[in-house]
């Protein structure tokens, strides 16, 4: 009985330590599936700790995003969490206002340009987007037998997970096994289902063959299933996939018409990015990059997915 008592006022005593602990999210995006399972990461671990979390939403806009930034210093958050950044070139100057106020302040997902150059009291979250590119790239390699046509899906412009993850594809079929796979078509959809779509459509009217799409995101991935449905063509006779691990596109891979999906532990992530802001209000070292590891996920082992979401 002692024993228990005295674990209860240790979790109370847990809990009260961040009591008054104020964090400000600006997040680039409530509107988001994947952005979703991270703001609610951060929410329940949140609450479990006891610490006062705001959310305000930028609708991916940067200059909005910007402007949440400066609200939270001029409301003397303790701290302050960027989940994601509309746009990394930003980043700077968003780092140099935190700085300058004395806020400790993490990035959450998408790094900024001046990642590897931030000051003390600042850090970064998220997961190496070069692993899931190069995820994408060897299991289509291996569908496909090492020779094949690919349209490749690229997410926002210049953000980390476009960049790397389409970096990981291509440094994968530069290899000598998989020398017989060829990007013919790259193209922007922004990260997003609808007009992923409407590329997709374009590419079909344009008459290009091919034997897989690889998508930055699920979002573009199931967009791109969308489109090839609508256009009567089998989902056996292309190779689909996406990045994230989100619901839609688990329940498109156990169907057969996504081949292959990358889970993101947005939970993850935005439990260690509050791990490692309280430990910076606290005036804690801690690494300036922080990763949650990337999963692969396929047919054979999809329902642990599903079941565990």
């Amino acid at each position: 009985m002692k024993k228990l008592c005295l674990l209860a006022l240790f979790a109370m005593a847990s809990v009260t330590a961040h009591a008054e602990t104020k964090i400000g999210v600006a997040m680039s995006l409530f509107d988001d599936m994947w952005l979703t399972t991270l703001r609610h990461g951060v929410q329940s671990y949140a609450e479990k700790l006891g610490v006062k979390v705001t959310f305000e939403d930028a609708g991916g806009d940067i200059g909005k995003q910007q402007s949440q930034i400066q609200n939270f210093i001029a409301s003397k958050v303790d701290g302050i969490l960027v989940a994601t950044l509309v746009d990394p070139s930003a980043g700077p100057a968003i780092s140099k206002a935190a700085q300058g106020a004395g806020i400790p302040l993490v990035f959450v997902n998408n790094a900024p340009a001046n990642v590897d150059s931030l000051p003390d009291g600042q850090a970064f979250v998220g997961s190496d987007d070069l692993e899931a590119g190069k995820f994408q790239g060897e299991t289509v390699c291996k569908l496909l037998g090492g020779k094949g046509k690919v349209l490749l899906m690229l997410g926002q412009l210049g953000t980390t997970g476009q960049r790397l993850r389409t970096q990981g594809v291509k440094d994968v079929f530069k290899r000598d096994d998989c020398k017989g796979m060829e990007i013919i078509q790259e193209q922007t959809a922004d990260y997003m289902r609808l007009p992923a779509i409407d590329l997709m459509n374009n590419w079909l009217t344009a008459g290009f063959k091919f034997d897989a799409v690889i998508a930055n995101n699920d979002e573009m991935a199931l967009g791109a299933i969308q489109s090839l449905k609508a256009n009567g063509i089998p989902m056996d006779k292309v190779v689909i996939a996406g990045v994230d691990g989100t619901r839609d596109a688990l329940t498109a891979l156990k169907a057969g018409d996504l081949d292959m999906t990358v889970f993101q532990n947005g939970p993850g992530q935005g439990k260690l990015a509050l791990d490692v802001l309280l430990k910076l209000i606290k005036h804690e070292s801690v690494d300036k990059r922080n990763f949650v590891p990337f999963e692969l996920v396929t047919k054979e082992n999809v329902d642990k997915y599903l079941g565990g979401k």
